[in-house]
């Protein structure tokens, strides 16, 4: 109802920046560290150590995405990880890597760095691995994003001490752990984020607040048809804090591991549409929208995202070559 009121009185950029600012102070800090990303299946290690350098490659990929496309100050979020694998014997491999997040949102701009590590050890012809991430988390506040551009009648910004007069940073360590198993035709993952519940001040510790973990669990299924060229994957990924949780189930239709199309449905949230191709070189390309399912948010703040890697494989001597491979 302030909501609606502000924006009929007051400048529509300041009122958004307003209910994005209280929103972030009402909503669980967990979703500030954990980004929503609708290609979930194609870059597991953002949320899953143990299925780093799954494909047996060397992998280097990033994801952006741009939540809310035409609101002002909506999240904007960079993802890049870069991973290979240590093969130990015939049975077991070291999977390690590095992973990066930027994720700026309105007043705040947060960042995290891992190095990440997967035990992988065969079992028959499947594989399972156990993975950890190391590093840490940090919240940056911009002051005059706030104090300079809002304005509100409801609530006096400029006169609250709770809030940075000037730009301020806090960080903690952080780490996860997780657990994967693949097979031919399917895969399940479990993880948990934020393990130790790091601890964020701010404003000379004045504003303190834990990042709370949250519980990934993902899987996913390949129905293959007569014609062996195409192959329908199915994915779903759930997550928690245990105070609130959020699903969502996708599905694709692939040619010939090179093109694919599908439509994913986050429960309660958004539809998104996606599709990609395998490039030459080991370069494969994702792109997806997602369509507000939500009545909070406008159905034409479509959310737009995008994914690259460029996955290898490096023989030492003489031949030594780049072999490129397919997707999981």
């Amino acid at each position: 109802m302030r909501l609606s009121l502000c924006l009929l009185r007051n400048n529509q950029k300041k009122c958004l920046l307003t209910f994005l600012f209280a929103l972030w102070l009402t909503m669980p800090v967990s979703s500030q560290f954990d980004p929503q990303i609708s290609q979930y299946m194609l870059h597991m290690p953002t949320f899953n150590p143990a299925s780093v350098s799954e494909n047996g490659m060397i992998n280097a990929s990033g994801t952006i995405r741009q939540q809310w496309l035409g609101m002002p100050g909506a999240p904007f979020t960079t993802i890049f990880t870069v991973n290979a694998p240590l093969k130990m014997s015939e049975k077991t491999t070291n999977g390690l890597g590095i992973k990066f997040l930027i994720d700026n949102i309105g007043a705040f701009n947060n960042r995290a760095g891992y190095l990440q590590y997967a035990y992988k050890r065969k079992i028959g012809k499947n594989t399972l691995s156990l993975g950890a991430d190391l590093g840490f988390v940090s919240v940056g506040f911009i002051a005059d994003s706030v104090r300079a551009d809002v304005n509100s009648e409801f609530h006096d910004f400029l006169g609250d001490t709770a809030i940075p007069t000037t730009d301020d940073t806090g960080s903690d360590f952080d780490m996860a752990l997780g657990a994967f198993y693949s097979a031919q035709k399917y895969y399940l993952g479990v993880s948990y984020v934020h393990l130790n519940t790091p601890k964020i001040s701010l404003n000379e510790e004045k504003t303190a607040f834990k990042v709370r973990g949250v519980l990934y669990a993902t899987g996913g299924y390949d129905f293959s048809f007569r014609e062996p060229k195409w192959k329908l994957r199915n994915s779903t990924l759930i997550k928690s804090d245990f105070t609130s949780w959020q699903a969502e189930i996708s599905s694709r239709i692939e040619y010939n591991e090179l093109f694919w199309g599908g439509l994913s449905y986050r429960f309660q949230d958004a539809a998104v549409v996606f599709f990609g191709a395998q490039l030459p070189a080991g370069m494969t390309l994702g792109v997806s929208f997602d369509v507000p399912a939500s009545k909070m948010i406008k159905a034409q703040w479509v959310s737009f995202e995008a994914y690259l890697s460029y996955s290898f494989m490096f023989d030492s001597g003489k031949n030594s070559r780049y072999r490129s491979i397919r997707i999981l």
